[in-house]
């Protein structure tokens, strides 16, 4: 497979997903995907555990950015043991800050922020990649996993933005107080949630209300960064691809935040985007004190061949399954359930 078809396939691939999820997921019964009954309160009715379509969504994302992180770092010869040891490091510490990093920046113990997940990994990928040398005992180049993680970041939140869409949150300003010109822009395609369980509802009182449309702004923009780092990438430029993700990815942060209507903290700029232009310079720091990469061809075909092995595909379904139950299952919401027999079947 050539380079050219492998990004075109992927693009495609992600704008029909993102398509989809536009379209269906705030309505009300994309929301909860499963509930789980846990006890019996008197009366007969059981109290529920809800699974959530954002757990979901949430773990598709994830398990997407980690495969083309995987893909594009076995096109260029990057050794299995290395990829598997630092994706586990960095997420073994990345997915626990989208909890605790909200606890400390809003004061809210059942909400998750990939912005300051994103921070918190960022500045630990150094430290990340030099226990994975220490472990392993090789030598790593710092530019080429930076530009694959920062290729692989931006997919998986951009395709993540579904998860906020279906449960409602991470919300735009409602258009009736929007300018003439983003007015004109999405009146015709605005978000408009329904269902009183979503967060747009019960946080902001926005329920069928049109919204301008962020979460699908952000969505197709990080597609965009995303598809353009990987093609740097495949070109061997890893320096520009992994500044051009950065960049792109953050700047738009700040930026979107002016379009949100959810609360983000006090301050003329909120926390989260004080995180979005901190990675900046950091990021360019890295790019000029990393050595040059040696020179090595990067075959996509066989990293795409790579990623059918047991190895990869056991670790992406346990990822898949781990993020799911850390965000899938509901805090904010509950269930009553009630069973009965069909009497006219028996």
């Amino acid at each position: 497979m050539s380079d050219g078809l492998f990004l075109a396939v992927l693009a495609l691939g992600c704008l029909l997903y993102l398509g989809w999820g536009f379209r269906v997921l705030p309505k009300e019964r994309w929301q909860i995907l499963a509930s789980v009954p846990l006890r019996m309160e008197p009366g007969g009715q059981w109290q529920g555990l809800n699974l959530t379509w954002y757990g979901l969504l949430s773990a598709n994302a994830y398990w997407m950015a980690a495969a083309l992180f995987w893909v594009l770092l076995r096109a260029r010869g990057t050794q299995e043991m290395v990829i598997l040891l630092f994706a586990a490091l960095l997420l073994a510490l990345c997915v626990p800050a989208s909890s605790w990093m909200a606890r400390l920046v809003e004061g809210k113990t059942a909400t998750l922020t990939v912005g300051g997940a994103v921070f918190v990994g960022l500045l630990a990928s150094p430290l990340a990649l030099v226990l994975t040398q220490k472990i392993l005992g090789v030598h790593i180049e710092l530019l080429p996993l930076m530009a694959a993680l920062g290729a692989a970041y931006a997919l998986g939140e951009g395709l993540g933005r579904l998860a906020c869409v279906s449960f409602g949150c991470c919300y735009g300003k409602p258009l009736e107080a929007a300018g003439p010109l983003t007015k004109k822009l999405f009146g015709r395609f605005h978000f408009a949630f329904a269902g009183a369980t979503k967060k747009a509802a019960y946080a902001g009182n926005l329920e069928g209300r049109p919204l301008v449309p962020i979460q699908a702004i952000t969505a197709l923009i990080y597609l965009g960064v995303a598809l353009a780092g990987s093609f740097l990438f495949l070109r061997q430029h890893y320096g520009a691809g992994f500044l051009l993700c950065v960049l792109g990815t953050q700047l738009w942060r700040v930026c979107s935040e002016t379009l949100r209507c959810d609360w983000r903290g006090g301050g003329r700029l909120s926390a989260y985007q004080w995180m979005g232009l901190i990675c900046i310079p950091f990021a360019l720091l890295v790019s000029l004190v990393s050595p040059v990469p040696m020179e090595a061809p990067v075959r996509i075909a066989e990293g795409l061949g790579d990623l059918w092995q047991p190895a990869p595909l056991v670790a992406l379904h346990c990822l898949w399954l781990g993020i799911f139950l850390f965000t899938g299952r509901s805090l904010v919401t509950g269930s009553t359930m009630q069973f009965h027999v069909h009497g006219d079947r028996i």
